[in-house]
């Protein structure tokens, strides 16, 4: 069976609708195997370009390349300049737009820190942030956005890659602060000091952007020890390390959304663990069945988890069926059946 035999609906016709380009061209993209400079997907892209959500994010960027006030850009959330960049890279914005180029250079000059990683700061003055707020979740997001935009071989880019690599085996050369990635193994301060799954994930979705090739040995050592701990425990369960007394996985594991910010859910984990190429561990077998329980009887998921009134602009409505939440989990399922 392929993975359209385990859906309830054919939900391709609407996610290919040309009212949304952005959509569209991730789904050529990610379903039907389309290349990046197919002339469909170069089309659809450039079009997302000129429309909502794309549009209004773009809109309210100020000419330095920094969303509402200047410097490392974490704050306010989720309007600020490193949100900006994330939810771009997920929306799937052109690389080459002036605007995300601008973005881009923004935020590899005033969100790094000293000893490599970028770091959560709302200081809104134009200084780079301490070592002591690196964390897994932004470092991993934003490595994501820049390399996804064409920046693998920024300076700014390669010194987060190796922090993440360091911070995660836990070598000599790696500071850990209790204000900010606490310990090796993805340690954090917003864990209470434990693992923490969701900077794993952000962490490792980002260091499987970078081709095999690419991959210095440290970097594959990080990722067989991040995938390790991912599969720790049954991403259907989610039951990773809870600090400050908590006692269940958060709700939000459940909450399959879009966009994503320093959350993740179960959906991501999966998609996460496909990129590495374990989609087919039978570990995972319970996490495919929560997805697959998730779909309505046309075979589309609905958005749990939208962000509606925190964003620059609201890119899909609470609790809706969702394009993009559909796309995720279509996309997980392509993974493991095919």
């Amino acid at each position: 069976m392929g993975w359209q035999d385990h859906l309830n609906g054919d939900p391709l016709p609407w996610l290919l609708e040309h009212s949304n380009p952005a959509v569209r061209a991730a789904t050529l993209q990610r379903l039907l195997d389309a290349a990046f400079d197919d002339p469909e997907v170069v089309r659809a892209r450039q079009e997302a370009m000129h429309v909502d959500p794309i549009a209004s994010i773009l809109a309210a960027q100020q000419p330095d390349g920094w969303w509402e006030k200047p410097g490392p850009g974490y704050s306010p959330k989720y309007r600020s300049t490193v949100w900006q960049l994330i939810f771009l890279d997920h929306l799937g914005a052109d690389p080459s737009h002036p605007q995300v180029r601008r973005a881009c250079e923004y935020v590899m000059r005033w969100a790094p820190t000293p000893s490599g990683g970028f770091a959560s700061s709302g200081v809104g003055q134009e200084r780079n942030p301490p070592p002591a707020r690196v964390i897994h979740c932004l470092n991993g997001n934003l490595l994501h956005a820049l390399i996804a935009f064409g920046h693998l071989e920024a300076p700014a880019v390669q010194a987060g890659v190796h922090w993440a690599a360091r911070s995660i085996l836990g070598t000599d050369e790696v500071t850990y602060y209790r204000s900010g990635t606490s310990g090796p193994g993805f340690a954090c301060v917003a864990n209470d000091g434990l693992p923490c799954a969701w900077g794993a994930i952000k962490e490792l979705g980002a260091l499987a952007l970078i081709p095999q090739k690419q991959r210095s040995t440290r970097v594959g050592q990080a990722i067989e020890a991040g995938v390790e701990f991912l599969l720790s425990r049954d991403p259907a369960a989610a039951d990773y390390p809870m600090g400050y007394g908590n006692t269940k996985p958060a709700a939000s594991w459940f909450r399959f959304g879009f966009p994503s910010a320093y959350v993740a859910d179960v959906l991501q984990n999966l998609e996460v663990l496909a990129a590495l190429g374990h989609a087919r561990d039978a570990r995972l077998d319970h996490a495919y069945d929560l997805v697959l329980s998730g779909q309505d009887n046309d075979g589309r998921w609905r958005n749990r988890y939208a962000y509606n009134g925190r964003t620059t602009v609201d890119i899909e409505r609470q609790g809706e069926p969702s394009k993009w939440v559909t796309l995720r989990a279509c996309a997980v399922l392509k993974a493991r059946y095919g």
